[in-house]
């Protein structure tokens, strides 16, 4: 039973970790680009959005498809950034318990 309460322990250290890795991402921000730097979108690590800025040469009467088309664009651009960094984050957190967790079904 003392191998059994040390796993525990062991589980609990990496929920933590894992928490704190989360509300780590959560401050992390990314930045995507598109349209040769008119619109810049910026994501927290979770992917949400939190800010969208466009060149103002845009905001033209008619340019409105080009503008969401442009937004979508810069969004893939920085969710496609974010990955390496919140794929690291949640290694780091699970250490050697990384294995364990990618062989466990979701």
């Amino acid at each position: 039973m003392k191998d059994l309460g040390g796993l525990m322990k062991q589980a609990q250290a990496m929920q933590q970790k894992l928490a704190d890795a989360q509300a780590r991402l959560a401050e992390t921000l990314v930045e995507g680009t598109s349209g040769g730097g008119m619109v810049t979108v910026t994501l927290k690590g979770t992917g949400e959005l939190a800010k969208v800025v466009l060149d103002e040469t845009l905001i033209e009467p008619g340019e409105g498809e080009v503008i969401a088309d442009l937004i979508v664009a810069a969004h893939a651009d920085a969710k496609k950034k974010a990955r390496p960094a919140q794929a690291q984050m949640m290694q780091d957190a699970a250490g050697p318990m990384a294995g364990l967790m990618a062989a466990c079904p979701g």
